[in-house]
Parts: C-alpha cells; sequence; structure tokens
C-alpha cells in the first residue's frame, strides 16, 4: 500500500507534537524534581540551623543560671547549718525552669551535700558517675557527653564550678538530663514528627543519639551515617542521605558549638517529591483537550498542503510512465507522490542541478566541483593548501554602485584569480562574494605567496566600480593542519575572519594564528 503524502505530514507533525509534548512533561518533571530537592534541602538546613541556634543560646542560658547559682551558695559551702540552705537551692534550680530532672550541690571531693528531689537518696554518697567525676575534674563550665548515671538512667549533665573569694576550688553545681524521659530537649526542639516521615534528631560528637522523637533510638550509634560524619568534623549545611532503614532522605544539618553536638533534621525524599507527580498529572490533564485539537487542525493543514502536490503526481503518473532512470533512480523513494515525480523528473532535473560544473557569473567552477576535488585529494591523502577569501565591505559596492556593478566587481575578482593561478590550482565560486582556491602539491610558504600576488595585484589595481577593492584571505594546509577537508575549510575560514577582525586587506595562515 502506498502512503499520500498528506497522511505522511499529518503523522510526523502529530508525532512531532507528541514527541515535544513528552520532552517537555519529562525536562518539566526533573526541573520540577531538582527544584523541589533543593528547595527542601535549603529548608531543612535552615531549620537545623534554627534549631542549633535555640539549643545552643538555651544551653549557654542554662550555664549563666549554674554560674549565678555557684556565685550565691559559694559562701555556703562548708558552712554548719547551711543544709536547707543548699536544699532550697537545689529544689529552686530544678523547679524554677524544668531544666534538669535532677539538681545537685557537690563539695570538691564529690560529696553530695544537696540534690533535689531527695527521694533519689543520694545526699551524703560520693559523685562517682562518669559526668560527674570528669565535672569535678574540669573545674570548668561543663557538658558531659552521654552516660549511665547512679541512678541507673541515660543522662547527661551541666555543671558549672565553686569558687570562693580566694578563688579555691569548692565543689560544683550541676543538673541532669534524662534522656529517655521527658526533658528539656523535647521542650527547646519542640514536636517536629510529621505523618510523612519527617523528623528530627541530635547527636554527640562520638555519633551517639542523644534526642529522637522515638525514645528507643537514644543511645543508638548512628556513626555511619554521612550526615552525622559531617557534623563530628564540625561542618554544617544539607545533603541527600540514605538513612538507617534504608529510606532516602533530604538533610539539613548544623552543629551546636557549646555542646559539641549536632542536629539533624530531615524529610523523606519521596514525600519531598510528591508535588512534582502532582504537577504531571494536571499537565496532562490540561493538554489533552489541545493535543485533540491540534490533531484535527493537523489533519486540514496536512490535506491543504499536499493536494497540489498530489495532483502533479498524478499527471506524472500519466505522462512519464515510461522515463526511469538516471541518478535520481538512486534516490529512495518510498511514499506515492515522490515515486511518481522521481520518474517524471529523472532527467530533466537531475542534469541541470547535478551536471552543471561552472558557475554562470564568473566561469569558476562551482561549489560541487570544489568539493569533489577536496573529497578526491583528502581521499588520496594529497597535500594541497586551501585558500579562503572574499571582498571586504562588499556589501557597500552593492549599496553605492548596484548590484550590476557588484557582479562585475566579482568577475574582476574571477579574472584576477586566473591570472595568479597556476596551472593545476582549482579557482572556484564557493559562494556570494567568498571565493576558493585549492593549490595541489603546494607547501605552506609557496600558498601564502600565491594569496599574497593576488592580493596585491587587487589592491594596486582600479576595479569596475572605480575605485580600489580588498580582499581578506585565510589559509589552511591539507594534512597538516587537518586531515578531514569539512575540517579544514573551517578552520581556513577562522583565518579568513581573524584577518576581517585584524583589519582587513591581509592573509593569515593557520599556523600564524595558532602563534
Amino acid at each position: 500500500m502506498r502512503l499520500s503524502l498528506k497522511y505522511l505530514i499529518g503523522l510526523v507533525v502529530f508525532l512531532s507534537i507528541m514527541l515535544t509534548l513528552a520532552a517537555s512533561i519529562i525536562s518539566g518533571y526533573r526541573v520540577e524534581q531538582q527544584s523541589l530537592i533543593v528547595s527542601t534541602l535549603e529548608t531543612n538546613r535552615a531549620y537545623a540551623v534554627k534549631m542549633a541556634q535555640s539549643t545552643e543560646s538555651y544551653l549557654s542560658m542554662t550555664l549563666q543560671s549554674l554560674e549565678a547559682s555557684a556565685h550565691y551558695i559559694a559562701p555556703y559551702i562548708g558552712q554548719k547549718n547551711a543544709e536547707q540552705t543548699l536544699l532550697s537551692e537545689a529544689n529552686r534550680m530544678r523547679k524554677q525552669t524544668n531544666t534538669f530532672n535532677s539538681f545537685s550541690i557537690v563539695d570538691k571531693n564529690g560529696e553530695i551535700l544537696a540534690i533535689s528531689p531527695e527521694t533519689l537518696g543520694l545526699k551524703g554518697k560520693k559523685l562517682n558517675s562518669e559526668g560527674g567525676r570528669e565535672a569535678l575534674k574540669k573545674r570548668e563550665a561543663f557538658i558531659s557527653q552521654p552516660y549511665v548515671g547512679l541512678t541507673g538512667r541515660l543522662i547527661i549533665f551541666l555543671s558549672y564550678p565553686i569558687f570562693d573569694s580566694e578563688g579555691d576550688y569548692l565543689g560544683l553545681v550541676g543538673g541532669t538530663v534524662y534522656l529517655k524521659e521527658e526533658n528539656i530537649l523535647q521542650e527547646v526542639l519542640g514536636e517536629h514528627f510529621y505523618e510523612d516521615g519527617s523528623y528530627v534528631f541530635v547527636v554527640d560528637n562520638s555519633g551517639r543519639v542523644i534526642y529522637h522523637q522515638n525514645p528507643w533510638r537514644v543511645n543508638d550509634i548512628v556513626l555511619e551515617n554521612p550526615v552525622v560524619q559531617k557534623l563530628i568534623a564540625g561542618k554544617s549545611g544539607a545533603m541527600e542521605v540514605v538513612n538507617t532503614e534504608g529510606v532516602e532522605m533530604l538533610a539539613g544539618y548544623a552543629t551546636i558549638p557549646t555542646a559539641d553536638w549536632g542536629v539533624v533534621t530531615q524529610r523523606p525524599k519521596d514525600v519531598a517529591l510528591a508535588p512534582s507527580v502532582t504537577m504531571i498529572k494536571e499537565m496532562i490533564l490540561k493538554t489533552a483537550p489541545i493535543l485533540l485539537i491540534s490533531f484535527l487542525v493537523i489533519l486540514l493543514l496536512s490535506n491543504k498542503i499536499a493536494q497540489p502536490l498530489t495532483t502533479l503526481a498524478t499527471y506524472a503518473e500519466s505522462s512519464t510512465e515510461n522515463n526511469q532512470g538516471g541518478k535520481i533512480n538512486d534516490v529512495h523513494a518510498w511514499y506515492y507522490e515522490a515515486i511518481q515525480l522521481k520518474k517524471a523528473l529523472n532527467y530533466s532535473l537531475n542534469f541541470f542541478i547535478h551536471q552543471s560544473t561552472v558557475d554562470p557569473l564568473t566561469k569558476l567552477m562551482n561549489r560541487r566541483i570544489m568539493d569533489a576535488h577536496l573529497e578526491q585529494w583528502t581521499e588520496q591523502e594529497r597535500p594541497f593548501a586551501l585558500l579562503i577569501f572574499d571582498i571586504d565591505k562588499f556589501k557597500r559596492v552593492n549599496d553605492t554602485y548596484g548590484h550590476a556593478m557588484g557582479d562585475e566587481v566579482l568577475k574582476y575578482l574571477a579574472a584576477a584569480m586566473l591570472e595568479v593561478a597556476r596551472k593545476d590550482d582549482v579557482c572556484c565560486r564557493f559562494g556570494g562574494e567568498e571565493f576558493v582556491m585549492l593549490l595541489p602539491e603546494t607547501d605552506r610558504h609557496d600558498a601564502f605567496q600565491v594569496a599574497e600576488r593576488l592580493r596585491k595585484k587587487l589592491e594596486s589595481t582600479i576595479s569596475p566600480c572605480g575605485e580600489v577593492v580588498t580582499i581578506s584571505i585565510g589559509i589552511a594546509m591539507h594534512p597538516e593542519d587537518r586531515k578531514d577537508s569539512t575540517e579544514l575549510l573551517e578552520l581556513a575560514d577562522q583565518c579568513l575572519y581573524e584577518a576581517k577582525r585584524t583589519g582587513r586587506n591581509r592573509t593569515i595562515d593557520y599556523a600564524t594564528m595558532r602563534i
């Protein structure tokens, strides 16, 4: 069955629209996804910084509160009848801000002088916990890493040293935060758990979770997490990561310098990208009516476009049925109209289009002959020089003296080319005011000399328009500069452009331009 051109046009245009639409949708989908990823990462990064700053501020305020308490009770340390005063201060510090789950006052030997709540039963005992011993040793403001305290709870210990007016160390005041129970971190960080799987967690500098919406995750070691590794290295930022449960997450992270902790806020990647799927569905629904209308318009236009050609094909079928042969038969005609026109135009069109070798105006070889020489010589690996040139400011000649005079100037240039050309040189009109000379078996020096003879001849002679016209020339060598003819022509053209750019009326060789 022979296909009709109107259906082919309709099919091609319809496919073009469908492919363009598909490409637009896919491109839009990917751009939207990337935008959502970047936006979510930046949001989580900013949120992590905010949480870190809030926690940092709260910890700084807490240490200041401990400092004030240490100054207040310093005169009472070691004094008789001060037991009630110390207990009152411990109760005040625990209950006033709900910062601490327990609060203690300890002398320099590690004996607990007062503790709140008293029900812990630790008064008079030694502070032998890991965090307590480290705080006594450091004698400075201190926030411990998580450890199991005297009560068997997982805690962190915040403390401040007590010094008397002479600067002698008396002990410390300290509060504990129970990590697996309701604590101050929950108040500072708030409730950030969403049903879509987003969450916030805090880790210390060893990769241990010290805060998580899920209490059972507290005390987990998550050192293999790339985000946690960034935090341990002291960095803040955002990145895509796969969490310990194998879920792709978009995470922001920031450090808390005072405690040497890090905050991570993250959201599942598929949740963040969900709006892009919705966008695609809306695009498809909104473009469907337009697509249907476009298809109908395509059918009407393709019929209109194909009707004249179909009529010509019908006439060709009846008038040239026996005329077959020539180069046009090599063309693969695969639809009805092309088959019939191929028969009718076999000799008439092929002869005039493909057999002509001379430019009708200048009588030089035309572009087809030039291409044939280039193809043949490059296949034979024959050395040759390629000169390409055109008339400087030729548009001004046409505008000033008219196109007829412009044609005379072109013929004048062609005659000059033939005068300086050698026996085997090929002179061609490349197109418009551009010309090419192919110089076989010619080295770079001789090619330059030929180009200069032509250029100087023109600059010293009055042209048909009554004034001197000049040319700019570019030279490239085969095979030194390029082996491929197309690339060689491009190099010569670049040299021509350089000659134009640097003042016109000059010859530029590719080797010189490279220097």
